[in-house]
């Protein structure tokens, strides 16, 4: 077995099991209004370890985030959504859990998520946390009792245990491939020394799948489920939704994949899952959301999963999959809402996340979309041109309908960081063989305040480094920093979700495509409102408007410089000739 990259809490898995289970006296007002809150509403990510430092260590926190409350707010966030918090070795920064009801001492306590929930409530923003449900970390309580118990034991059963093949069971069960590369399935020892069976991990060998055809699984999420929404929790980001369901007759891959016929992703039999976590997210007060990370290229299956029964939205992963091209983004646009409509939900649209290389970084490339596979070191980057281009995508997406994700730094600005090697901690790095330096340079603590590292991440005198190294110009782009220059990417999003919220037209409703050029995404919400992306060489003419809301860039000698997006104010109730003739189909997701 792979040796953990950091110590395990010393807590045994269910240690919090029994901590109070009682739901608040009284249900705050913020989390029970507007019970379509989740159709329209800008989602931070937090990944904790990495927004802010309360004591010291290097390391960031809850109670760093509770310091922080006043700038989500003021950047006007509806909820906040939490990478995981549990107790972990983080082998894969913390979705690899072993306990789900308590709280990574390096993050807190349980008492600091609590008091974290609700005084962001005070505020008007709800938390969603994050749930694993497909595998457990290798110090979980039940994989450790499995591994002790031994081939054949009811508690191997929660997880999927399998004799190896060939003569002497050396083969691993099957060649599936892991998402982190290599093997899927990692041979234990016995208690005598000699090989065992072999158990499977879809990711690291540190987080072994469990077997969600046992009813103490099942069990066991439900009652997850319930313990945080008891806290005031408003919902839950599922990981990895597809892949709890394998076929247990273990095929392989076949080279023609029918729907439903992977041996490991979207088996029909998931959808009971969900329909079960919606009955218990519908029981309490308020909408309690379901929010899936699905990977699903058909239309038709992903919608599925959005059925009114199951999740309420689902990650939108192709628009960020794209490169910087109109027709790119145009058919990510239209395929998402296409695949939204037949159930009624709304589409989310994200430029990034903790497993993304960043929009600065990302759009100043020769091949600005992104996939895994493709990530190499020094790969060579524009900066001020992906910046540029990053502002244009945040006026574009926050104008886009359903709900926005933000995630953690791009708000500032931030680029992607060349890390040493030495200081690399993603299992992505190690599995490539080094050639993919992996997800750190998204995750590097952010900057608060000052001219040098830790940036106001962590206290003044602390006594250690942040657990990834900033680089020294993130001077420039610190919050602070930010806040006296008008012109700043974080004055942008300030401004962004201000009038995001002030307008009706934006958010959950319809929108209409209008033709303004090839190499330009132009489309109307509401009744008065246009949102224009220049994503050509050469400035662009703007349709007739009474003013601008707001611009990504400054306009040049009166027209739309290239890579910039423009809020107009349109004249409600008279189009004008060129507008009217620029307007093609409606779209909607109501």
């Amino acid at each position: 077995m792979t040796t953990p990259l950091t110590e395990a809490a010393d807590a045994p898995a269910n240690a919090s099991a029994n901590a109070p289970q009682a739901a608040p006296a009284t249900i705050p007002a913020a989390l029970t209004a507007d019970p379509l809150w989740w159709r329209s509403a800008v989602i931070y990510q937090v990944y904790v370890r990495s927004f802010a430092d309360s004591d010291g260590d290097g390391t960031g926190d809850l109670r760093g985030v509770l310091a922080h409350l006043d700038h989500l707010q003021e950047l006007g966030v509806d909820a906040l959504w939490f990478n995981p918090w549990y107790p972990s070795p983080l082998a894969d920064g913390g979705y690899d859990v072993a306990d789900y009801r308590d709280i990574h001492p390096a993050f807190g306590t349980l008492a600091d998520a609590e008091e974290l929930i609700g005084a962001a409530l005070e505020r008007g923003i709800r938390t969603i946390i994050d749930i694993v449900p497909n595998h457990v970390s290798h110090e979980h309580e039940w994989f450790r009792a499995a591994l002790a118990a031994g081939s054949g034991s009811p508690e191997r059963e929660r997880f999927w245990f399998h004799p190896g093949k060939g003569p002497n069971g050396d083969e691993p069960p099957t060649d599936w491939v892991s998402n982190f590369q290599g093997g899927t399935w990692t041979r234990t020892a016995n208690p005598d020394g000699t090989p065992g069976e072999w158990y499977l991990h879809l990711f690291a060998p540190e987080q072994p799948d469990l077997n969600w055809n046992h009813p103490d699984v099942r069990a066991e999420h439900e009652d997850i489920l319930r313990f945080w929404f008891d806290r005031g929790v408003a919902g839950v980001r599922i990981d990895s939704a597809g892949l709890l369901i394998k076929d247990p007759n273990l095929p392989e891959v076949p080279e023609l994949v029918e729907p439903g016929g992977h041996p490991t992703e979207d088996r029909d039999e998931v959808h009971d899952v969900y329909r079960a976590w919606r009955r218990i997210a519908d029981s309490y007060e308020g909408t309690r959301v379901l929010v899936g990370e699905v990977w699903v290229p058909d239309a038709a299956r992903f919608a599925a999963y959005l059925r009114p029964d199951e999740m309420h939205t689902a990650f939108n992963f192709d628009f960020m999959a794209r490169p910087w091209d109109a027709a790119e983004l145009r058919a990510s646009i239209d395929l998402m809402l296409d695949a939204h409509a037949p159930v009624g939900a709304p589409s989310t649209w994200v430029l990034s996340n903790h497993d993304v290389t960043r929009p600065v970084t990302r759009y100043g490339r020769e091949d600005s979309g992104f996939a895994f596979a493709r990530k190499r070191f020094g790969t060579p980057t524009d900066v001020e041109l992906g910046t540029r281009r990053a502002r244009a995508a945040a006026l574009l997406t926050a104008a886009l309908p359903g709900s926005l994700y933000l995630y953690q730094g791009d708000e500032l600005g931030l680029p992607e960081v060349d890390l040493p090697r030495e200081v690399l901690e993603d299992p992505m790095h190690f599995r490539s063989g080094g050639v993919d330096p992996g997800r750190d340079g998204c995750r590097v603590p952010l900057p608060w305040r000052g001219t040098a590292s830790p940036f106001g991440f962590s206290p003044d005198g602390a006594s250690a480094a942040p657990w990834l190294p900033q680089p020294a110009e993130w001077a420039a782009l610190s919050v602070q920093a930010q806040e006296a220059d008008a012109g700043s990417m974080l004055r942008l999003y300030r401004d962004a979700l201000r009038i995001r919220r002030r307008e009706a037209g934006f958010g959950d409703g319809p929108m209409a495509w209008l033709d303004l050029g090839p190499d330009v995404l132009a489309f109307s919400r509401g009744d008065d409102l246009v949102s224009v992306t220049n994503l050509g060489r050469t400035p662009v003419e703007l349709p007739d408007h009474e003013r601008i809301l707001l611009a990504s860039a400054p306009l040049a000698d009166g027209l739309l410089a290239p890579d910039s997006t423009a809020w107009l104010r349109v004249r409600t109730g008279t189009e004008s000739p060129r507008l009217a003739a620029g307007r093609t189909h409606l779209r909607t997701t109501t």
